[in-house]
């Protein structure tokens, strides 16, 4: 019986200890074995793990991904609009043993400050760089910036022992205090950009017209050129032609002349002439059979209403002829008023 006294407590007492050198690693988390502060075993992976009781101390860190809001952080680019940005960082431990070293025993709060000041200024310098303006945060490249601003926040996390898995810009506002200068100087900028648009739509218009202008004195240059080659041709041919005729009958062609000289004669509202009738401008005029008569000859003309005077004609309707003055002679047709 007073053994039993004693084992009882010594198995209790084993017991004790062979449960407080048990720990057991949850799949969602890490595990680091710290002796008198120092480590002295990484657990990564879940399972059983074993410890010194008493000597030895379990530390759980989450190896989930976690998720750091930003506060509003006022940014410039480079076209010197100011914006407002709320931004958000997922990000997980990837080396406990880096981490524990790092930040000390306040681990979780020392990496949300460490962390949020990394992404404060990688978001200034990556969204202030140069090149990068408000129309570009504000419009579908915003992805590529939330890369580089992931990569290089990744970058400097590696000496935390933290890894940045993505950022992500949530809001992008216009400070309420600039909201109407801004606006004013995105009207002007879009006026601008729409006057230098129109001119060089002007500019555009004048250079097509002055082409079509050229082309067209071209074109009708040419045109009027050939139309002289080819009415100088048909002239030729013309000219041809008569010679041909005026050779195989030489009287007619003659005759043709003189009609010729008679329609252009009396062209237009000139119809009165005053020539010599001996003239050979009347020698088919004068012969009966339309041939070229050896002497010319005057026929008088009738007059009436009223007196005439030799070479003249009055008013009223007179019968067309010819009235002989002397060497000239009249042939037309005068109508009175």
């Amino acid at each position: 019986m007073s053994k039993l006294k004693f084992i009882v407590p010594i198995v209790a007492v084993a017991l004790v200890g062979l449960l407080s050198s048990v720990y057991i690693v949850d799949e969602r988390e890490k595990a680091l074995v710290l002796r008198f502060g120092q480590i002295k075993q990484v657990r990564e992976e879940p399972g059983l793990g074993f410890k010194l009781p008493l000597l030895d101390e379990v530390v759980r860190y989450e190896d989930r991904i976690m998720t750091l809001e930003t506060p509003m952080i006022e940014v410039t680019p480079a076209d010197d609009r100011r914006l407002e940005v709320d931004a958000f960082v997922l990000y997980r431990i990837s080396d406990i043993r880096q981490f524990r070293q790092a930040l000390g025993v306040d681990g979780g709060r020392q990496a949300e400050i460490q962390l949020n000041g990394i992404l404060d200024g990688q978001i200034r310098a990556v969204l202030g760089s140069q090149g990068v303006t408000s129309d570009t945060i504000l419009s579908p490249e915003r992805s590529a910036l939330m890369d580089q601003i992931q990569v290089r926040s990744d970058q400097r996390a590696k000496a935390l022992g933290l890894t940045v898995v993505d950022v992500r810009l949530r809001q992008t506002n216009l400070p309420e205090q600039n909201f109407d200068a801004t606006l004013q100087r995105m009207i002007a900028e879009r006026d601008r950009e729409a006057t230098d648009e129109r001119a060089r739509g002007r500019e555009a218009a004048l250079r097509v017209t002055a082409l079509a202008d050229r082309t067209y004195t071209e074109i009708l240059s040419e045109a009027r050129r050939d139309a002289r080659i080819t009415e100088g041709e048909a002239d030729a041919e013309r000219n041809k032609i008569f010679a041909q005729a005026y050779s195989k009958d030489v009287e007619f062609f003659e005759f043709y002349r003189s009609l010729s000289a008679y329609e252009t004669a009396l062209q237009g509202e000139n119809s009165t002439m005053v020539m010599s009738p001996d003239g050979e401008f009347f020698n088919y005029f004068n012969s009966g059979e339309g041939s070229r008569s050896t002497s010319a000859t005057t026929t008088p003309g009738p007059t009436t209403q009223g007196t005439t005077t030799p070479g003249t004609t009055t008013q009223g309707t007179a019968t067309p002829g010819t009235t002989t003055q002397g060497t000239g002679t009249e042939i037309g047709t005068t109508t009175g008023n």
